[in-house]
């Protein structure tokens, strides 16, 4: 297992992106975070087997109305989730889709 920090920008808030990245996670069971920056991009922690990771990234590209311009990828301490959460812009959690 690793977890990994992932850097997005592009057109990624306000089209649904992080519902999106959250379906994906669910369905490949990454666990992590999602939420929006103050600049306009997203970041995500996830935590999964490698190559999970490598999946779950090049399925993020699928989001529709999301435009994608540049990831960026760093190797993170290991972070234990209990599954993958978006982090809403006043800082709560939510869960559910």
């Amino acid at each position: 297992m690793k977890t990994i920090e992932i850097v997005i920008t592009g057109r990624v808030q306000k089209v649904g992106f992080r519902a999106c990245a959250r379906k994906i996670a669910m369905d490949l069971k990454v666990t992590g975070t999602v939420m929006n920056l103050a600049d306009g991009k997203v970041q995500i922690f996830a935590t999964a087997e490698s190559i999970i990771l490598e999946k779950f990234i090049s399925m993020l590209y699928g989001c529709p109305r999301a435009i994608i311009r540049d990831i960026k990828i760093t190797d993170s301490v290991i972070r234990n989730y209990d599954e993958f959460s978006v982090i809403k812009n006043d800082g709560r959690i939510s869960t559910s889709l």
